[in-house]
């Protein structure tokens, strides 16, 4: 019993390891969300005086100074703004890159494979590449200064990562569904709409998280297009805090702010946690 004894400590001793490095990661990535929040409490002379996790001034004030927002628009503009533009995205690639995943995994048309290859290959291509050339063309339509550059392409299936997710996951659900409803009188229509979409749920709630999240975080688009103060989101609202030699004015008000734009994301994210997880594990079962 001695060498199983020895092995089982080893496995107990490197299983501790492991879950030691985890849990010290783990708090490294959330200190700096935690100073932050706890920070936004803190008088404004204190936030690096008093580098601590236990203030010891504690105000509200910073959340009043910055909920006044810029240039006479309060933050809960701001975060309207940011909300409309979320919800829009999320309806146009939930639509649209359904569409095309659907036509790409279930339709047979000519060059099918020729164009999924394509859109696997704008997956490559860096997105800072395409700047200046959409620049140039939403500028030449009048579109720069509203939110039709950030809202308009998401439902002309221009995000490949989220038509290649469900293209994935409607090829792990049997054809042999699709069958069973044309015979019953469905149509292409039909099946996608009674078949394929009920099904691809979480895969759909996954595209909308994702799109969710990455509109809100969105920073260099809103400062690029977002000029009017009264369309701002909150992410370029943001911006304001930091004045024009690069310094932040008003800390506890800048810090006050980002906690609060934390919370849309957060709470969807674990609203809807059971279908992300549900739709990242059952995508891609079939190549």
């Amino acid at each position: 019993m001695g060498p199983v004894n020895d092995m089982r400590a080893r496995i107990a001793a490197r299983h501790s390891l492991t879950h030691l490095f985890i849990i010290v990661l783990g708090l490294l990535m959330i200190y700096p969300i935690a100073w932050m929040i706890v920070s936004s409490f803190k008088p404004n002379n204190m936030i690096f005086s008093d580098p601590g996790l236990i203030p010891k001034s504690v105000t509200i004030e910073n959340y009043i100074t910055g909920w006044k927002g810029y240039a006479g628009v309060t933050f809960g503009k701001f975060f309207i703004n940011s909300l409309f533009m979320c919800a829009m995205a999320v309806i146009g690639n939930v639509i649209a890159c359904t569409m095309a995943a659907y036509a790409f995994a279930r339709l047979d048309f000519v060059g099918r494979r020729f164009w999924f290859a394509i859109m696997l290959i704008t997956l490559m291509l860096p997105g800072h590449v395409t700047i200046v050339p959409r620049y140039i063309l939403f500028n030449t339509f009048g579109w720069v200064g509203s939110y039709l550059p950030i809202i308009v392409p998401k439902f002309l299936a221009t995000d490949a990562f989220f038509v290649f997710l469900l293209v994935q996951f409607i090829r792990s659900l049997p054809k042999e569904l699709d069958e069973a409803a044309i015979i019953d009188g469905c149509s292409k229509i039909g099946v996608f709409t009674r078949i394929i979409v009920p099904l691809a749920l979480p895969a759909l709630v996954t595209t909308a998280l994702f799109t969710f999240l990455w509109t809100w975080d969105d920073f260099f688009n809103h400062l690029l297009y977002l000029t009017n103060p009264q369309i701002f989101s909150v992410s370029r609202a943001l911006r304001t805090f930091v004045g024009d030699a690069g310094a932040v004015s008003n800390w506890g008000g800048a810090l006050a702010m980002s906690t609060l734009s934390m919370l849309p994301p957060f709470i969807l994210f674990f609203a809807l946690q059971k279908y992300f997880v549900q739709g990242i594990t059952t995508t891609g079962l079939k190549g």
